[in-house]
């Protein structure tokens, strides 16, 4: 199998959590080939309140203490031009009680381009709400800066550094743009391509979590 001699690379765990189900499902069904031999998919639950309590629990346990975290799962584009179906790599997560920087973004950016060529890949800051977002506070949001909103990376990443130093990243995909936005929550507009999007992107958190290991000079 392509990969595996660098399954177990590195002691180091990692944890990747998503809220919703149908995220967990794409996730659990992608390319595994050179995952680590410590990897979990958490399912948090919605909003950021059932995600920094599902993170920080699952980070208090011994199997996951020293893990690296990835959030993922789908989310809101906020510039014009975005398709269903793009990534966001964050540079940062932030919401209302502050804001994380994430590690390796421009190497996750290289790496989603190796895994899925010729997909849209947006950097920037990541902003979280507590609600979806509709209509004119998408320009408020976009005019402070944020490319892209969902309600539990920022939450996510802030319980992960809370409970120890750790690697953290974000990595969204967009499926609710400006031009077309969701009808109702659990809505999937462009679901079938986003869902896709994400069944894909595990290699290139292999890669990102392999780097991470790395000593620091």
């Amino acid at each position: 199998m392509a990969g595996a001699p660098a399954r177990g690379a590195g002691a180091a765990p990692l944890l990747i959590a998503c809220a919703l189900g149908i995220e967990r499902f794409a996730l659990r069904t992608g390319d595994r080939g050179g995952a680590p031999d410590a990897m979990t998919v958490l399912r948090t639950g919605m909003g950021p309140v059932n995600a920094e309590r599902a993170v920080v629990g699952a980070l208090g346990r011994v199997p996951l203490r020293d893990a690296a975290v990835v959030a993922t799962g789908f989310c809101a584009g906020l510039t014009p031009g975005m398709q269903p179906g793009d990534l966001v790599v964050a540079d940062e997560a932030g919401d209302i009680h502050g804001t994380t920087r994430c590690a390796g973004a421009g190497l996750l950016v290289e790496a989603l381009g190796r895994a899925l060529p010729g997909r849209t890949v947006h950097t920037g800051p990541l902003v979280g709400s507590d609600h979806v977002v509709r209509g004119p506070e998408r320009g408020r949001l976009r005019a402070a800066g944020a490319i892209a909103v969902d309600m539990e990376s920022a939450a996510t990443l802030r319980g992960a550094v809370r409970t120890g130093q750790r690697p953290v990243a974000a990595v969204r995909v967009v499926v609710d743009t400006p031009q077309h936005e969701l009808v109702r929550i659990g809505t999937v507009r462009g679901g079938i391509s986003a869902f896709r999007v994400l069944r894909a992107v595990l290699p290139a958190f292999f890669e990102w979590h392999r780097s991470s290991l790395l000593p620091r000079r």
